[in-house]
């Protein structure tokens, strides 16, 4: 059999050890089934018969057909994949089994460059993980974008004035939220993208390195966002809303949806925009929920805080709080509307991010 290691995805195959981990943690597969995904991810790219699996894995002892499709049953669903949408094993009717996902091999079984060219039937060759890194981060960026428009329109036209009163002041205040949470939601995706991508690096418990990296990268676009914002404040106005959320609210988003993209992995086949939607969604929200109860705000209670601040201000959220039966925009509003924020932000970056990692994976990248 094979020697060294081999990494696909969260996955490490240990041959030495005969040991196969999953972000570090271990995935429990008996011998036979062991020496059967060897084989395929060592001839990843090509196809391995049934007479080749007698051969290397049952060594000559006579099996029956069923006894290799639960091998390969059993593979796919320690490995989370689905035989109708594979990422790993893809099945060849009447002829055997192909290995498709990229593996980066180590030690004795590393493919010379002589080999790797003449595998003419192998996948596109995968890019490295420095491009993985910019195309998840970048994904992540734009989903959060788009989150930022949903946001904006949400509070603008919860909080723009009575159009039949106001006029176009009430387009121009629905105009200046949706083009502000668009900004912000692109600079608050791409910090929370590239920490949660570069989870791709860590050799092992990436979904730890992946909450990690997300929480890091929230914090990190946070603080200075908001060191900038007072700042702006101060020079133009001469004073500033020192509650607005920060460092602290964009670590506890951002380490969330680390956690969400993590479980968004756990669905089997390829990523799909529903659970992964539903995934980062879920954590988003309660991060979002969880956030002004615990004191902090986001961008639903730090924009009535602008808003009381300055007096002048066309932009009350008052019309909010008088649906959940508060006078202004009160807790239970900061806390309904931190958890549709988190939602939104949260569905829409995981989902882009998944889907991102389809289209690399579709396209050999």
């Amino acid at each position: 059999m094979a020697s060294g290691r081999f990494r696909f995805e969260e996955f490490e195959l240990d041959v030495d050890d005969r040991r196969l981990r999953r972000d570090g943690e271990p995935v429990e597969l008996n011998g036979r089934y062991f020496d059967a995904l060897v084989l395929l991810v060592r001839e990843h790219g090509r196809l391995v018969t049934k007479d080749r699996f007698l051969d290397d894995v049952w060594r000559g002892v006579p099996v029956t057909d069923e006894a290799l499709t639960q091998c390969i049953r059993t593979l796919r669903r320690q490995l989370g994949d689905d035989a109708s949408r594979p990422r790993f094993i893809a099945t060849t009717p009447k002829h055997g089994y192909r290995f498709i996902a990229e593996v980066e091999a180590e030690g004795e079984d590393a493919p010379s460059p002589a080999l790797a060219a003449s595998a003419v039937t192998a996948p596109p060759v995968a890019s490295s993980p420095w491009r993985r890194f910019w195309l998840s981060g970048a994904a992540g960026m734009a989903g959060g974008g788009v989150a930022g428009a949903l946001i904006g329109l949400f509070y603008g036209f919860g909080a723009a004035p009575d159009p039949l009163q106001a006029g176009i002041g009430a387009a121009s205040v629905l105009l200046v939220l949706v083009s502000l949470s668009v900004v912000l939601g692109l600079i608050a995706g791409a910090g929370v993208g590239f920490g949660i991508a570069a989870a791709g690096f860590a050799p092992e418990r990436r979904w730890l390195w992946s909450i990690v990296g997300g929480a890091g990268g929230g914090l990190l676009i946070g603080a200075v966002g908001k060191l900038i914002g007072l700042d702006a404040f101060n020079l133009l106005f001469g004073q500033t809303p020192g509650a607005i959320t920060g460092g602290v609210e964009g670590a506890a988003i951002g380490g969330a949806l680390g956690l969400g993209a993590r479980l968004a992995t756990c669905f089997p086949g390829r990523p799909r925009l529903t659970p992964s939607f539903a995934a980062g969604g879920l954590a988003g929200a309660a991060a979002g929920l969880l956030i002004p109860l615990l004191g902090g705000r986001l961008m639903g209670g730090s924009l009535d805080l602008l808003a009381r601040q300055f007096q002048d201000s066309r932009l009350s959220l008052d019309q909010i709080g008088a649906v959940f039966g508060e006078t202004g925009f009160g807790p239970i509003s900061q806390v309904v509307t931190g958890g549709i924020e988190g939602l939104l932000f949260g569905g829409c970056v995981i989902g882009a991010m998944m889907l991102g990692r389809r289209a690399m994976a579709d396209g050999g990248a």
